[in-house]
């Protein structure tokens, strides 16, 4: 299988910021990675608000037409280091016009300033606040790429564990899960993977995390958790991820309690090739699968 020539566009942008990252400082990462937007092109008829959830600055994406009533609360990538809100717009607004339903997009902590749990931490505020404003958590996903996904996914194990209403669905985009960093196609896909090299897991890990123990922490390695009763999940990742075996072991784990999982694995294509939509058809149906997933779960038909 080849890829579509517009797939190339997101390798081209990876290996550019390798290229320019070099001796640069986090505020400046930071500025390039507010890049990530580029190969998205933009939604027709969408429409935009930002608000403060709790405190937490957010971004709705409201597709004409969606049903109010339903939302995806979409955490950004960026190793919890970069990204934000307008970085990640784009793609959440996509996945929100194909599914129908509104989008909040949440612009959480960044560590090193603020460490693990801080980035959970807002996420649970986002969610209160959503209960507190008429949204019913039936009716309610929780959507990320790489360390997006991985709050997505303990953002409802966090509810869980508080006694509140858990997500009707969970998706995750070329998730990075294992803050061990042991997955196996770390190594086997480094050839092939533009971007998410050993040394950036371990340098956004350390700026994560407190202490190198709170890498077996449940709450920021997904993949020590137990998945008996959890939502159902959609998995979507790239044949050429180095995390891809994140996304094989998140599968496994809930497939042993028999849980509801979906594993799309899209050949020859890289870390949240998502970014993509509306540019390259592997993400446009990609995403497109996604939505036609999604909507029963939040009770569309």
């Amino acid at each position: 299988m080849s890829v579509s020539k517009e797939s190339l566009f997101l390798n081209d942008l990876y290996a550019s910021w390798l290229t320019r990252s070099e001796g640069m400082d986090l505020a400046s990462q930071r500025d390039m990675f507010e890049e990530w937007h580029l190969p998205t092109i933009e939604p027709i008829d969408v429409t935009y608000e930002e608000v403060t959830a709790n405190g937490v600055p957010a971004t709705w994406a409201k597709p004409l037409g969606a049903a109010e009533d339903r939302v995806i609360v979409f955490t950004h990538g960026g190793g919890f280091v970069t990204g934000s809100r307008f970085s990640h717009r784009k793609l959440a607004a996509h996945l929100a016009k194909l599914a129908g339903v509104h989008a909040l997009i949440v612009d959480y902590r960044l560590a090193p300033e603020y460490k693990h749990p801080a980035q959970l931490e807002d996420c649970m505020a986002v969610h209160k606040w959503l209960r507190t404003q008429g949204y019913k958590a039936e009716y309610t996903a929780t959507v990320g790429d790489s360390a997006g996904a991985n709050l997505a996914i303990s953002t409802a194990f966090e509810l869980a564990s508080l006694e509140l209403p858990t997500p009707a669905a969970v998706v995750t985009l070329s998730p990075w899960l294992d803050m061990e960093i042991k997955g196996l196609t770390v190594e086997s896909n480094d050839a092939v993977d533009v971007l998410a090299k050993r040394a950036v897991l371990e340098m956004m890990r350390e700026m994560f995390l407190s202490e190198p123990a709170d890498a077996t922490d449940p709450r920021a390695n997904p993949l020590l958790n137990d998945y008996t009763g959890f939502p159902p999940v959609y998995v979507s990742v790239g044949g050429f991820e180095t995390l891809l075996d994140d996304s094989r072991r998140l599968a496994e784990l809930i497939e042993k309690v028999s849980g509801e999982v979906v594993l799309d694995v899209v050949d020859e294509q890289q870390h949240v090739f998502h970014f993509n939509a509306g540019r390259a058809p592997e993400a446009d149906q990609a995403v497109s699968r996604i939505a036609q997933w999604l909507r029963p779960k939040l009770g569309l038909a």
